[in-house]
């Protein structure tokens, strides 16, 4: 399920566009803040941010451009009272997709997150060759090269080291792992996913004991700490 992370500090519009949102079959997690934005953005992978301008402890364009650094595929929408030209070209510039103006319809809002959404699958699916340092993962072709060679991974190893791979340097959390990796039926616990990850880094770290790939955040999850290139 796609997502999507909505900030915007106004509680009844909040609220009347999360619930739209949710019509539409997607999973929205509401902020108000800045703070909460990040927080928020920090313990989950979002495919996409709808972002007020003016927030109470900072503004959406900030946001942006944190959420741009970390995640560049992230596609951001702004949604704001702020329709002066500079505004506008403001947002784009930093890395913004899109942008609306208050008030605005509600159809025109979910066709313009479809379109994001939309654009956001046909990169995906385009780019087919995950490269980092001397791990290269081939979803043409199904398989995991270390040092230019072939290593033979389970599916759910592959499945773990795609998920890693996507959200480099973002911490994910075991739960949210297990989902990503199994779909919405999860039918094994965090024991069996702490055993996954001990043989993926066994297969792709030079040395497992102390890995430079799959880091452990204790208390939080795991990263991806290492930067990754797409072909």
């Amino acid at each position: 399920m796609n997502k999507i992370l909505l900030v915007e500090d106004d509680e009844a519009l909040g609220l009347a566009i999360e619930f739209s949102l949710r019509n539409e079959g997607y999973e929205v997690i509401r902020a108000s803040s800045v703070k909460e934005a990040r927080n928020q953005f920090d313990h989950t992978i979002f495919k996409l941010a709808i972002l007020d301008i003016n927030l109470p402890d900072g503004n959406g364009y900030d946001l942006c451009m944190h959420f741009k650094k970390q995640n560049d595929a992230m596609s951001i929408i702004f949604l704001t009272a702020l329709d002066e030209e500079a505004n506008v070209v403001m947002g784009l510039d930093i890395g913004g997709d899109d942008y609306i103006t208050k008030p605005f319809r509600v159809r025109e809002l979910m066709s313009r997150v479809r379109v994001q959404l939309r654009k956001q699958t046909k990169l995906e699916e385009a780019s087919l060759i995950l490269t980092s340092e001397n791990i290269k993962i081939d979803m043409n072709q199904v398989k995991v090269y270390k040092n230019q060679e072939v290593v033979p991974v389970t599916n759910l190893e592959y499945k773990l080291l795609l998920t890693f791979m996507k959200n480099a340097y973002k911490v994910l959390k075991r739960n949210e792992i297990l989902l990503e990796i199994t779909g919405d039926e999860v039918f094994f616990d965090e024991n069996t996913l702490s055993v996954y990850i001990m043989r993926l880094r066994d297969k792709i770290e030079d040395n497992p004991k102390n890995p430079q790939f799959i880091i452990t955040q204790r208390g939080l999850g795991y990263r991806w700490d290492k930067d990754v290139c797409r072909q």
